[in-house]
């Protein structure tokens, strides 16, 4: 039996992602950090990478086309739900619409031996950096020569009483080199990776086809269909005068649910296969 080449090669190209992944991105954990955010190799006059993704689509997370403004399958399957005009329908559209990452290529102090990183954020952080660089009193604190650091103080749910981490940021007051040397900054600027070498774009078709895998998975996923996660319609409430029926075996599907997964499913036919 000869060797599948194509599948060998696209399991190295996912096991080289997650291994870029894992090595250029930076992640601050509980504490403070400084860092300094550096010009985009790929893009000098913004280092603010906007990515959006789609988050728990099979409990995976998949980079959305809309990031370099092309058609996205899910987000026009969620447009389609949300003109049903159904109120859950609405809501499960909403999940499925992508969330804005920012990403900034950053030099870790303490840690520039492992040359530059990309840091992502949310619309939070985004705002406070941006308002620092509106601020005539701070600049373009990216500027190499003319820079200045930030102080990042990173707290854990559980330290800071929240649902969520909280991370706070300070512009220092002073303007720094980036490094020492013309040479040294000069690698740094051209050494950076591609933020695509690092979240890769699925092509429309492929991420149809995660789409349909979803709505739609074989029993030997063991997953839930979409309809049954989050389009669901909750029975009516029961009253006095009509007794409650006998619990239907969990591998039964009502009759609203039914109806529910179908109208998923016409919708899904209607927007691809029409």
């Amino acid at each position: 039996m000869a060797l599948d080449l194509s599948a060998i090669r696209g399991r190295l190209n996912k096991l080289q992602n997650t291994s870029n992944r894992t090595s250029n991105l930076w992640k601050p954990t509980p504490g403070k950090h400084q860092v300094r955010i550096v010009p985009y190799k790929f893009a000098p006059e913004n280092p603010f990478i906007e990515l959006f993704f789609h988050y728990n689509i099979n409990n995976k997370t998949y980079l959305s086309p809309s990031s370099f403004g092309r058609p996205d399958p899910i987000v026009e399957f969620a447009e389609k739900l949300k003109r049903m005009g159904d109120k859950e329908d609405w809501k499960a559209a909403k999940k499925m619409e992508p969330k804005l990452r920012t990403f900034v290529p950053v030099l870790v102090r303490g840690e520039e031996g492992e040359g530059v990183k990309f840091w992502g954020f949310g619309k939070t952080v985004y705002q406070e950096i941006l308002g620092y660089i509106a601020d005539p009193d701070y600049g373009d604190i990216t500027d190499p020569n003319n820079g200045r650091d930030i102080t990042i103080e990173y707290t854990s749910a559980e330290d800071a009483g929240t649902s969520y981490p909280v991370t706070t940021i300070r512009v220092k007051p002073n303007t720094t080199p980036l490094t020492e040397g013309d040479a040294q900054i000069q690698n740094f600027m051209e050494t950076q990776s591609n933020i695509t070498d690092i979240y890769s774009e699925l092509s429309y078709d492929e991420l149809k086809s995660v789409l349909e895998g979803w709505l739609n998975p074989t029993a030997e996923e063991g997953e839930e269909s979409v309809s049954q996660q989050t389009l669901s319609t909750p029975s009516a409430p029961k009253t006095e005068a009509t007794p409650a029926p006998a619990a239907a075996p969990s591998n039964e599907v009502s009759t609203e649910e039914k109806k529910k997964m179908d109208d998923v499913a016409s919708a899904f036919d209607d927007l691809f296969n029409g």
